[in-house]
């Protein structure tokens, strides 16, 4: 399997292969036959995706990224750093910037390409000072009525014993309280992995999105493989039952919209990824312009104080 192509890729990978066979060669007629074979082949093999299909292809390797995004889609952009209280976290971006003429926070998850820069980003797992980091680049958002874009990637918060010892369940919670209570518009996009808590502390918005593969769920399926069946290699299996893909997040309501991706998802072209994108953020910020600030607060605690089921116990003697 050429490096970069997923298992269920491999006729894909294959026609690429011989697209490179054949224009070495220079056999022009060949060239564009491989080509589109190659353009129809995307559009019918990623529609009719297994859930697990759907966490392989929000984990890409070749999956564009929160700076991937800002690149393609932010002008001026200024990256803030640190907490103020502990470190600066490279495993969650924060900063300001404009799309179009829309000034805007932008925060978001950032993973590594290799080995390296994986081990800096911590894998896009945050430590509570990311979480604070973000925090403070919000409030900051706020305090200048300046609304706010995250993009959310990340399998889950980072589970160690430095991260508990921090206050990292204590930075989630600060963070779901605080965001909804900002007065200004916020809009939320799960572009890869939205996983647990650690999506969730950057994922209280006016308006939710995810991205066609992208997945948005409690746990990771092989955390939740582990917690029901002490069993983490049955994560196939767990995310078959989680709803997990973008098409039950919408059913659900827990999101409002899927940002559609390019034919054979985002990571097979960036740019028309981040475009789509680009689209859809500004058409959400419009719909959210001119809101007083109490009104998107009262109907963001709605929203989220809408999700879920619950029955009230009855009355001690009743």
């Amino acid at each position: 399997m050429p490096e970069g192509w997923l298992d269920f890729e491999q006729p894909l990978a294959d026609l690429h292969e011989r697209l490179e066979e054949v224009t070495a060669l220079g056999v022009r007629e060949e060239v564009r036959r491989v080509q589109e074979k190659i353009r129809e082949l995307r559009g019918t093999l990623y529609t009719d995706l297994t859930p697990w299909q759907r966490v392989l292809l929000a984990r890409h390797p070749r999956r564009p990224y929160t700076l991937d995004y800002i690149e393609r889609i932010a002008l001026d952009f200024v990256e803030l750093h640190g907490d103020r209280c502990y470190s600066d976290d490279a495993a969650v971006v924060a900063g300001l910037g404009r799309i179009d003429d829309l000034r805007c926070a932008i925060v978001g998850q950032q993973k590594g390409r290799d080995t390296k820069e994986k081990l800096r980003r911590n894998f896009g797992m945050p430590h509570p000072e990311g979480y604070r980091k973000a925090l403070r680049v919000m409030d900051l958002a706020a305090r200048h009525g300046v609304p706010i874009l995250t993009l959310i990637d990340t399998p889950a918060a980072y589970p160690g014993v430095g991260a508990e010892e921090r206050g990292q369940a204590e930075a989630i919670a600060r963070n779901l309280r605080e965001m909804a209570m900002l007065p200004v518009p916020i809009v939320c996009v799960v572009t890869g992995e939205g996983g647990s808590g650690g999506a969730l502390a950057t994922a209280v918005g006016d308006r939710v999105m995810m991205q066609e593969y992208a997945v948005y769920s409690v746990i990771p399926p092989e955390g939740c493989a582990a917690i029901l069946w002490r069993d983490g290699s049955r994560g196939e299996e767990a995310a078959r039952v989680l709803k997990i893909a973008a098409r039950d997040q919408l059913e659900l309501g827990v999101i409002e919209e899927i940002v559609p991706e390019p034919a054979g998802s985002a990571h097979q072209d960036w740019d028309e990824a981040a475009r789509l994108l680009k689209k859809a953020v500004l058409a959400a910020f419009r719909r959210l312009a001119g809101r007083p600030g109490e009104e998107l607060v009262s109907e963001r605690v709605a929203r989220f104080g809408r999700m879920g089921a619950y029955a009230e116990a009855a009355e001690a003697g009743s």
